[in-house]
């Protein structure tokens, strides 16, 4: 039996966010420069999608560029500018096809021009497509999103648009880069590292977390149908007990 007919199509995490790390380690291991690395996650970003896409998961988050990324060395930098160009271009007829919605979140206008023009074509392109949200998160800080969301609250507060006592969640939620979209329910980070790297700190709050060895290059469809199948096999409480949870579904 496959790994993808084992998994149940009626608990599916809504909303799934991947940490895709280890490039520059899986070409080093490879005896290649990082930057190729870059290119072959390119190729499991592809993977990750349909498997999304075939699977019915509706939003998919992906940590394309931080906003300590740009201490990187200028040549990996253009190459990761690069890439993200003409992938682009290469990937819209597919996400026509397949009925993919392309946004993104972060600060978009430190981003080389051409590229904002690509992202801005593509996002326009794919607006009205319903299948899967891929969700871009490029020159993404989740403590520069939290900043930049009080900021704008505190605007509103001045101009009395509305009172400090009626701010809460939604207040938060309304602000956030991810005003638009659930939840998240699933944070994946591949090789082997264990930590969030300031990556929907808020939006994460009860997101079951997993984390594989595998190093993003060779992350494909079979790894992430086990990592749902991995999903599944937990029980999520949101605070509540066992017993609670076995009640609700009864």
């Amino acid at each position: 039996m496959s790994l993808k007919s084992k998994i149940n199509s009626n608990y599916l995490p809504k909303h799934v966010a991947i940490i895709m790390d280890g490039n520059g380690r899986w070409a080093k291991k490879q005896g290649f420069k990082r930057v190729l690395g870059h290119r072959k996650g390119v190729e499991a970003v592809r993977q990750a999608l349909e498997a999304a896409t075939e699977l019915g998961i509706k939003t998919l988050t992906l940590f394309a560029f931080s906003t300590e990324n740009w201490n990187r060395p200028k040549y990996e930098i253009d190459t990761l500018m690069n890439l993200l160009v003409s992938s682009l271009k290469k990937e819209l007829p597919t996400f026509q096809k397949n009925n993919v919605k392309l946004q993104t979140i972060g600060n978009i206008n430190m981003l080389p021009k051409k590229a904002q023009k690509e992202l801005s074509e593509s996002i326009e392109s794919t607006k009205n497509n319903t299948k899967i949200t891929l969700n871009l998160a490029l020159n993404y800080g989740a403590r520069e999103e939290i900043v930049s969301a009080v900021r704008s609250i505190s605007k509103k507060i001045v101009n009395n648009e509305f009172k400090i006592e009626e701010i809460d969640e939604n207040t938060i939620n309304s602000h956030l880069y991810t005003f638009n979209l659930p939840d998240v329910d699933f944070l994946i980070r591949t090789s082997g590292e264990k930590r969030i790297s300031n990556f929907l700190l808020w939006q994460i709050a009860y997101a079951e977390l997993y984390f594989t060895d595998v190093f993003w290059p060779d992350f494909n469809k079979e790894e992430f149908y086990e990592a749902i199948l991995n999903y599944q096999s937990r029980e999520r409480r949101f605070g509540k007990t066992s017993e609670q949870i076995e009640n609700n579904n009864k």
